[in-house]
């Protein structure tokens, strides 16, 4: 069976420093979102893919929202958008323009791929050597421009508000031109 998205070789992380490793859960949460992605159709792994993923594995990222009906319906986008009801962006490429390009990351759109060198960087700062869940989040909603962050939106998620609860706030921007960055 010949896959359409680019599989990574073994011990390697697309689009993922090599000096910051990521936990088994996470590379978990990437073979996930990389099944959703080849099921679905979609010509890449994007940050819907990723959040789902995340969602899905990753009880502490689960944790990390306000309500059980957040979550909920956070959820119910996700999974409209997995059988192509909903948000239409199957077979698409995400590429939202509002962060610089990350290459060498086949298989995984712009921002996803940044979202995962951003989730290494941030473990690196904490003095980590390996990126986890939380990290990876924080990566998704950094680029207020991505899928995810419109989903997590249109959920009712205020993306502000949780990239606060993950652990950063004001060190960085999340909104872009529009919030003041």
């Amino acid at each position: 069976m010949q896959y359409p998205i680019p599989r990574p070789q073994a011990g390697e992380h697309p689009g993922v420093d090599n000096d910051a490793r990521l936990s088994d859960e996470l590379a978990a949460v990437l073979a996930g979102a990389r099944r959703r992605a080849v099921r679905d159709g979609d010509r890449q792994v994007d940050t819907a893919h990723l959040l789902h993923s995340l969602l899905e594995y990753d009880p502490e990222v689960r944790a990390a929202f306000d309500s059980e009906p957040q979550l909920a319906r956070l959820l119910g986008y996700l999974v409209q958008r997995s059988i192509g009801y909903g948000l239409r962006w199957q077979t698409t490429v995400e590429d939202s323009g509002a962060i610089p390009v990350v290459t060498g990351a086949a298989g995984h759109s712009t921002p996803a791929a940044t979202a995962m060198a951003y989730a290494g960087e941030r473990a690196a700062r904490r003095g980590d050597t390996q990126a986890r869940g939380l990290d990876l989040l924080a990566g998704i909603v950094v680029d207020p421009r991505s899928r995810a962050v419109e989903v997590l939106e249109r959920a009712g998620v205020e993306v502000p508000e949780l990239f606060v609860r993950i652990g950063y706030g004001s060190q960085e921007c999340v909104g872009g031109a529009d919030a003041g960055c």
